[in-house]
Order: structure tokens, then C-alpha cells, then sequence
């Protein structure tokens, strides 16, 4: 497995993915795991059908900090979201700084919070409302290295990996340096106290300010044993919820993580809509991906974070009039979806990296959109994430390359879903398992729907078919 990361930390772009092998030890820079779980760690209730908001606290707002983030939180709730992942909210190295403000992800001290976003008190406020509201928090977490001008690095240097006599940028899964991260600098996972250090640190969090779990940034460079000793840490102050940025791992599921990141996925769908793949890659991708991970895995889906927005491109620039199909693929496939800040406001901007460059909210244009699809999710178990929820099972079209059908079933709940992947009209018929016959309802129409064991069909251009029977 090779996986280049580029520009600088939280900015992880694959350029290639292989399910044969899974990258246990980043270089040499630490044993690999000795032993893993049975089984995956139990998933909080709230995640099964949660659906995620990733929040850049930056270039949220104008002011560009967590209290105008806790002054939104009903309408984020509103939108059916029901976990706010806050991207890093540390203060920020100035060392080898890029830009102007820096990247969030070169973190100068992990206990503390970065002046421009505000105090500890508003940090507790934060999480304290979503709570009274319904909402989880996860903080995003930097693991693997920290700002040249860390506090550990002057107090504790001993915790910082040398390459060659020296203090290194981050080592990739080979154990040669990331030039490009140029910002940040190495921590040494061989030292015992380094990983105790690590532990008490998360745990400062959930202790002081009641978080609900992680975003564990670039996971995949931290050897895996160490999550071995982070979760039951973790879990002996409550049960967390943890995401590992990080796909080519499967043992993440048998060490910490309940969730892991979709980057093929959201590689596949962009390629459909550049017509570089046909609608019949998903099933290639599902089959890969089912053999890869453990039985009942969970993967976020994404079509923009904050990778994707600044680096890659907004919804229109990468999945141009197919965004909202992707996005009711993202909510009905078998994992977690998320919406990207703004995404409810069709996000025309890339917002900045290292300065602040605020979203220009305007009318909330697809908030409605959202709402439909986070509360499906939430009434339909077929949808849940994982063994709690229906396994995806396609459904023949006549036009498989073309448009993509499938059904999933839970407890008899079902949702059938039919998307036109391809840039023409679709006419088509559905052959459907007697098994799943009966009334529908149109999930974004007014209608009942009797689905019979043909039904003949017509889809304009990335056009969509959600059917529920709840």
C-alpha cells in the first residue's frame, strides 16, 4: 500500500489505494500491534444512524470562532445533523508557519485553545448547548506530530522522533520524511511516556469539556497498538465515538475506531460524474470494501470537507449537476454520511487554509434537502450504519452502467433507491425480489408507490428515486 500525502497536515490526498495490503507500522517508527480486539469496539447508539456536520471553525463565521459556532448550533441541529465534528481548535504553531494564520493541523499545545477561537469557557458553552439540543461533539485530533514551537517540544523533547541525528518533519508509512510538511514536526511513539502524555491529553478533554469522541487526523502514522491502549483510557470516562482518518488500515476497527474515512468512495463518485467510471464501479468499490474490513464496518461519506473544498474544488467544480444524487448516495449507502459546512447553502467558495476566508452565508438553499435525507436515516433502520442496519442489495436495471438500484432491508423496514449516474434520459425497468413488493412512499414526492416485481421507469440526467416503507 502506498498512500502520498501532500501540502501540509489535515490536506491528505491519496493517490493510491490497494485493499490487498494494510499499512500496520509507519516505517520503523514503532512495533507493530502485538494483539488486537475480537471485535470492533460497540458503537454509542447515537452514531448507528447519526449523520455528521464537519464544522472549520475559521471559516465558519465572520468572527471566525466558537461562540458564533454555538449560535448556530440549532439551525445545525435543525438541518437533522446529529454529531459537529470541530476541525482543530489548539492554538497554532508560529515556527515555519504556512500562510498567515497557519494550518490548524500544526498544533502548539494540546491543552490549550487557540486566542482567535476564544477561552476554555466558550468551549464548554459549545458542547454544553449542543448536549441540551441533541448534539454530540468529536474534536479533531493531531496525533502524529505537533508545531516546531510546541510546548512539548521545548518542555519534553525527548517525545520527538530523530531522524538522522535530527528532528524530523513527519515520516511516512516508509519511514522517510513528508518534505511538504514542512510546518510540523515528528512525535516518537517508541517512547512509553510519549503515549502516556498522548492518553492523559485526550482524556483532558472528555474530562473538562464532556466531548463525545474524536476525528483522529492521519491515525494511519500512528502505530496501531497504541490505539490498543488509548480506547479502554477513553472508555473508563464514558464511551466515545472515534474516526480514524484513515482507510487502508482494517485493523483501526480492531484496536479504537468504530468509523473511518471514504477517500475511494468519494474517488469513485467524482470519477462517475467525469465519466471516467460508469454507475457499475460502485459495485467493484462494495465488494473491495467488504472484503477488506471487518463484518458490520463503518466508512464516512463525503462529497466536500475541508480537504476537498480547498484543495480539489466546490460540489459544482467536482460533481457539477450530479451533487445531490452523490449526496442521497452518501446518506443510503452502508456508512456514516456527512455534510460539510456550507454544503447547506450550496458553497460556491474554496475556503482558505491558512488565512480566514468566512463562508458568505446567503439563504440556506438546500436546507430542506438535507432535513429529508438526515430524517429518512433517522426513521428507516434500513439505513443504519453497519450490522444494525439492512445490507445493500442491487437491483437489476437493464442499465447497470448507466443507473444504479438497490434496496436495503432491516427489521422489514426498506428503502429502494434508484439513481441515473449518467449525463441522459434513462427509460429502464426494475426487477424487484418479490420479497420487497408492497406500498412505498416518495420520499421527496407526495405520492405512495406500488412496487411491483417489474416497474418501468424514466430518470432524467443524474436524476433520483428515493422509496421508503416507513
Amino acid at each position: 500500500m502506498e498512500l502520498r500525502c501532500l501540502l501540509t497536515p489535515g490536506i491528505c490526498l491519496p493517490l493510491f489505494f490497494s485493499f490487498m495490503m494494510a499499512c500496520t507500522t509507519p516505517g520503523d517508527k514503532a512495533p507493530a500491534a502485538k494483539s488486537l480486539l475480537k471485535e470492533p469496539p460497540p458503537t454509542p447508539d447515537w452514531a448507528t444512524n447519526g449523520v455528521l456536520y464537519e464544522c472549520n471553525v475559521r471559516q465558519f463565521s465572520e468572527a471566525g470562532n466558537l461562540r458564533a459556532v454555538t449560535d448556530a448550533l440549532p439551525r445545525i441541529k435543525d438541518l437533522g445533523v446529529d454529531i459537529l465534528w470541530l476541525m482543530p481548535i489548539h492554538p497554532i504553531g508560529v515556527k515555519n508557519r504556512k500562510g498567515t494564520l497557519g494550518s490548524p493541523y500544526s498544533v502548539r499545545d494540546y491543552y490549550a485553545i487557540n486566542p482567535d477561537y476564544g477561552n476554555l469557557e466558550d468551549m464548554k458553552n459549545l458542547v454544553s448547548t449542543a448536549h441540551t439540543l441533541g448534539l454530540k461533539v468529536i474534536m479533531d485530533w493531531v496525533p502524529n506530530h505537533t508545531a516546531w514551537d510546541a510546548v512539548w517540544m521545548k518542555k519534553h523533547p525527548e517525545y520527538y522522533t530523530r531522524y538522522k541525528g535530527a528532528f524530523t518533519v513527519p515520516l511516512n508509512e516508509r519511514g522517510e520524511p513528508i518534505a511538504d510538511w514542512s510546518d510540523i514536526v515528528d512525535l516518537d511513539y517508541n517512547n512509553p511516556a510519549l503515549r502516556k502524555a498522548m492518553i492523559e491529553a485526550m482524556q483532558y478533554w472528555i474530562n473538562t469539556c464532556d466531548i463525545d469522541g474524536y476525528r483522529v487526523d492521519m491515525s494511519g502514522l500512528v502505530p496501531n497498538d497504541f490505539w490498543l491502549e488509548l480506547r479502554p483510557a477513553l472508555d473508563s470516562i464514558k464511551p466515545v465515538f472515534l474516526l480514524s482518518e484513515w482507510q487502508d488500515e482494517p485493523n483501526h476497527f480492531l484496536s479504537a475506531f468504530q468509523a473511518n474515512y471514504g477517500w475511494k468512495w468519494k474517488d469513485v463518485t467524482k470519477n462517475i460524474w467525469a465519466g471516467k467510471s460508469s454507475a457499475s464501479a460502485l459495485d467493484t468499490l462494495l465488494a473491495e470494501l467488504d472484503s477488506f474490513y471487518p463484518t458490520g464496518y463503518y466508512q464516512l461519506y463525503f462529497t466536500q470537507n475541508h480537504d476537498e473544498n480547498t484543495w480539489a474544488g466546490t460540489d459544482a467544480d467536482l460533481y457539477g449537476m450530479s451533487a445531490d444524487a452523490f449526496a442521497v448516495l452518501a446518506f443510503t449507502w452502508q456508512g456514516i454520511p456527512m455534510i460539510y459546512n456550507g454544503q447547506e447553502d450550496h458553497l460556491v467558495q474554496q475556503l482558505g487554509f491558512f488565512n480566514h476566508t468566512p463562508i458568505r452565508w446567503k439563504n440556506y438553499a438546500r436546507t430542506s434537502f438535507f432535513q429529508t435525507l438526515s430524517a429518512l436515516r433517522h426513521r428507516n433502520q434500513a439505513l443504519w450504519s453497519g450490522n444494525a442496519g439492512g445490507k445493500l442489495e442491487k437491483i437489476s436495471t437493464g442499465k447497470d452502467e448507466q443507473v444504479y438500484a438497490f434496496i436495503r432491508e432491516k427489521a422489514g423496514e426498506r428503502v429502494l433507491v434508484v439513481l441515473n449516474l449518467s449525463n441522459e434520459l434513462q427509460n429502464f425497468s426494475l426487477e424487484v425480489p418479490d420479497k420487497h413488493l408492497g406500498p412505498y412512499a416518495d420520499v421527496f414526492g407526495q405520492s405512495t408507490v406500488q412496487v411491483g416485481s417489474t416497474m418501468h421507469l424514466s430518470l432524467k440526467p443524474w436524476a433520483y428515486l428515493i422509496l421508503s416503507n416507513k
